[in-house]
């Protein structure tokens, strides 16, 4: 993997701030929302995780540097750069007991730390992303943990009985609490059309149009 100043677009001495906007802009830039039937949704779906996984690396090397620790995560600097974390392993139970109590960010960043990426790192990581509602992304992790440990129900299951009726990037795209944009336009297009006498009119956005 490319060093995770060089994904963002920042240098190693970026402030706080410069890292949150690149991190923003990023984002924006390659959200599954702007590749909908586009044939590089599967390719910007994958830069958006390695955005993710460098911005959780910088931002644990910011926190080390600001509380006087050297513990930095260095692309390139251990095990013949191919990985970027001094840890060997991963609490497994500990990460499901994460992600069962939702705490996605912290479940997120312990599986990103780890060097070791077995089939039981593919079927965590695929259970955190459905849980955020990347199905497409939980997909890929979970067939991949079913190619490496084929003989694994618990992996099979999880794989197959993801549900991808009514799934589109703009649901995934939307936080929760918040109510799609086109959703909240329809439901009041429904609202204007039971109230047609009273005069109203609501003008649809532009997704909806």
């Amino acid at each position: 993997m490319t060093d995770p100043y060089e994904i963002l677009g920042i240098s190693k001495n970026a402030t706080e701030d410069e890292i949150n906007t690149a991190y923003r802009n990023l984002v924006k830039k390659y959200h599954p929302d702007k590749y909908v039937g586009n044939p590089l949704a599967d390719l910007a779906a994958e830069k958006i995780q390695e955005i993710n996984e460098a911005y959780d690396i910088v931002m644990n090397n910011f926190k080390n540097k600001a509380s006087g620790e050297n513990n930095f995560s260095d692309f390139g600097a251990q095990n013949g750069g191919n990985n970027y974390n001094n840890n060997a392993s991963y609490d497994s139970n500990e990460i499901r007991k994460l992600i069962n109590e939702g705490n996605f960010i912290r479940a997120q960043q312990l599986l990103n730390s780890a060097t070791v990426r077995d089939a039981e790192w593919h079927f965590l990581m695929g259970m955190l992303l459905k849980n955020k509602g990347w199905l497409d992304m939980a997909y890929q992790h979970l067939n991949r943990a079913c190619n490496l440990d084929p003989s694994n129900a618990e992996y099979r299951q999880a794989r197959d009985g993801l549900d991808f009726s009514g799934y589109t990037y703009r649901q995934m795209g939307t936080e929760a609490g918040q109510m799609d944009c086109c959703n909240l336009c329809q439901g009041l297009m429904c609202a204007d059309c039971l109230c047609e006498m009273c005069g109203g009119n609501i003008i649809p956005c532009i997704g909806c149009r």
